[in-house]
């Protein structure tokens, strides 16, 4: 018989204490395991499965143990750092049997910028996040921490130490200094300046604490400056929805098949 799997994660004494949310995700993924072997091998060899599950279960307490997500690491890492700014540089999701969450980030302080590898996330998490890719997820300033997702770079608009504003045509724009003229291709600005009423707007989303997607909404996921600046991303998620659409005709025209071929068995008995 197979053994019991919340017991197994109740009583491990060696590993720390698991959350309740953890601990329910741990178990829910390990009864698919062990449901997953029994269908593959039948009940009769379900004994053999114990030492597989029990790998299965040790990884997955680690993994429930070790929950904090990604980013709230990061954070932990830069605490003793004046300033930073993390965007959420890719995003992806797949699987066979379970399907895994994962997050890229750049992280950039001043001229210095560094990218995370993949690092798996909580399902939560990466649902929370699918609107902003590209957004500046969280940073800190002189003017204290910004936890509210907007676009890179505004962060360091407004700071003299870094650019000043000018006007041309009536308008007033964020430029940066010639030593800090790499940040505008570090946030991935490009040719497209930060206007002071664009920065304003920004300025009243964040006293909100409400996620602010830049002018005509160009940043994010869904926005058009995204699309372009990251066209890996989109055509991850192409092929994928070509995929699955390509699985569900194969499934309908297989069901077809089968009706056909039953409906002429049928007309063959009356024969």
């Amino acid at each position: 018989m197979l053994f019991r799997l919340s017991t197994c994660i109740d009583t491990a004494p060696q590993l720390p204490p698991v959350s309740r949310g953890g601990k329910r995700r741990a178990v829910k993924l390990l009864e698919k395991v062990r449901e997953y072997f029994i269908n593959r091998r039948g009940r009769e060899g379900a004994g053999k499965c114990n030492i597989i599950i029990g790998l299965f279960a040790a990884l997955l307490l680690f993994s429930a143990c070790a929950s904090t997500p990604p980013l709230k690491r990061l954070k932990a890492q830069l605490a003793s750092a004046p300033e930073y700014a993390i965007i959420l540089e890719d995003m992806r999701d797949g699987g066979t049997i379970f399907t895994t969450y994962h997050h890229k980030y750049k992280v950039v302080q001043g001229n210095r910028t560094w990218t995370t590898d993949w690092l798996e996330v909580p399902k939560s998490t990466y649902k929370a996040n699918a609107n902003f890719l590209g957004m500046t997820l969280v940073s800190k300033t002189s003017s204290g921490e910004n936890s509210s997702p907007h676009p890179p770079g505004y962060d360091y608009v407004g700071n003299s130490r870094y650019g000043q504003w000018q006007s041309n045509g009536g308008r007033s724009f964020w430029v940066f200094y010639g030593q800090y003229a790499m940040m505008q291709s570090l946030f991935g600005l490009g040719g497209r300046g930060i206007y002071r009423s664009d920065y304003d707007r920004y300025q009243t989303y964040r006293t909100q604490r409400r996620p602010y997607y830049g002018p005509n909404q160009g940043y994010g996921t869904k926005g058009a400056i995204t699309r372009q600046t990251r066209p890996s991303f989109f055509a991850r998620r192409q092929a994928k929805a070509t995929a699955k659409r390509e699985r569900f005709r194969q499934k309908v025209r297989r069901r077809v098949g089968r009706s056909r071929s039953m409906r002429s068995r049928g007309f063959g008995y009356g024969k």
